[in-house]
């Protein structure tokens, strides 16, 4: 049986996953330089090594409320396309092995657009956690809008 790894991150009190083959890197949060007239979602841009790419709030996307920043907050940089993006999280903390078999598909209850990114529940134990395809976080018009930054 396949194993695959996924990066934790929170956002509130729940639990998410990424693959880590869609991960660069995990940074503290730093401040982005605010950009007029970009979705809500879209914090600005901040400059990763002389790349300038947009910051996006995973709270606001998801529409979870409150966005407090503290010394957990942090960023994680995906590759999105040729394209790189920052997600704003308010903690990371681990890589979690899991088999193929402790992941289930997404509960049919779960439809909609939405549903296109949530590829999966990841169960250990107790603990659940909610596997997402960044990838799909976009539409088209929005990924074609990022693309200006």
């Amino acid at each position: 049986m396949a194993e695959l790894q996924f990066v934790v991150f929170k956002l509130g009190k729940e639990e998410y996953g990424v693959n880590i083959m869609q991960v660069q890197e995990i940074g503290p949060y730093e401040e982005p330089v605010k950009v007029p007239n970009t979705p809500v979602f879209v914090e600005g841009v901040m400059n990763l090594r002389g790349s300038v790419i947009p910051v996006i709030s995973l709270k606001k996307r998801f529409n979870i409320s409150g966005q407090e920043i503290n010394e957990n907050t942090r960023t994680i940089v995906i590759n999105f396309g040729d394209k790189q993006i920052a997600f704003i999280v308010d903690d990371a903390s681990e890589v979690l092995t899991l088999d193929e078999a402790d992941i289930q598909e997404t509960p049919e209850i779960i439809a909609g657009v939405e549903r296109k990114y949530i590829t999966g529940i990841g169960k250990q134990g107790d603990r659940l956690l909610i596997i997402l395809d960044l990838s799909f976080l976009l539409s088209e018009q929005e990924q074609r809008q990022l693309a200006t930054m």
